[in-house]
């Protein structure tokens, strides 16, 4: 076996049957994503849209030399600008990082699957950080749920650097029990729980987990310098 596929196993021995995991691939090339695969993922996480459309479509389309891969379910987790929204549409299943009312027009299409969206909370008091407040999240939420062309699944959230990953996740899991479940009873999804923390958002209750580098890891060198540069 691979080292890769050592990595998948491990983190796959300890997720629960119903938990969906979501290896993140930002940064890296096509070639990991067909590696992954054939190890029976389908579930990819992709936060920079610069990166994900041409690569979602290079994997769809092949090649003279690669198979299309037609079954990939790639998931938009990273902050999204409304003027790209439509775009992320087009390859996109769902979308973790719903945070603001402009976003809700944006994504809004009539005519067309709707897509799956998880309301992204702020766990800080940093205002400048992406997530709607935990006080606002009743209002925000009313409105996602008359927004045609979504469907409300759940929320995401990130921990503070500082904070503990277990209180904060059981925050997450609390908000939803008490402000979101009597909204939408259907919207039940945690996507919560990243490489450093998964196993503490299971215990919270996660329903999907978003893991890079325990999975991947080390981004390639070249990749994360540009990166840095282009923010």
């Amino acid at each position: 076996m691979t080292e890769l596929a050592d990595r998948l196993d491990a983190v796959r021995s300890e997720i629960p049957e119903g938990v969906t995991l979501i290896v993140v691939t930002k940064f890296h090339p096509e070639s990991l994503v067909r590696e992954l695969h054939r190890l029976g993922v389908r579930d990819f996480g992709e936060s920079r849209h610069q990166e994900a459309a041409p690569k979602s479509e290079a994997l769809r389309l092949g090649s003279a030399a690669q198979e299309p891969l037609d079954d990939l379910r790639w998931h938009f987790i990273g902050q999204l600008q409304s003027n790209k929204a439509k775009a992320v549409r087009e390859y996109a299943s769902a979308l973790h990082s719903l945070d603001r009312p402009s976003l809700l027009g944006a994504l809004g299409e009539t005519g067309r699957d709707p897509l799956d969206v998880f309301i992204q909370i702020n766990l800080t008091e940093d205002p400048a950080r992406g997530g709607v407040r935990p006080q606002d999240l009743g209002a925000f939420a009313e409105r996602a749920l008359g927004s045609p062309g979504i469907r409300l699944v759940g929320l995401m959230a990130v921990p503070g650097i500082d904070a503990a990953p277990a209180a904060e996740f059981a925050r997450v899991r609390e908000l939803r029990d008490r402000v979101l479940l009597p909204l939408a009873p259907e919207a039940t999804s945690l996507s919560m729980g990243m490489s450093g923390d998964w196993r503490e958002a299971i215990g919270e209750g996660a329903t999907h987990l978003r893991i890079g580098t325990a999975i991947t890891g080390n981004r390639p060198d070249a990749a994360y310098a540009r990166s840095r540069t282009e923010g």
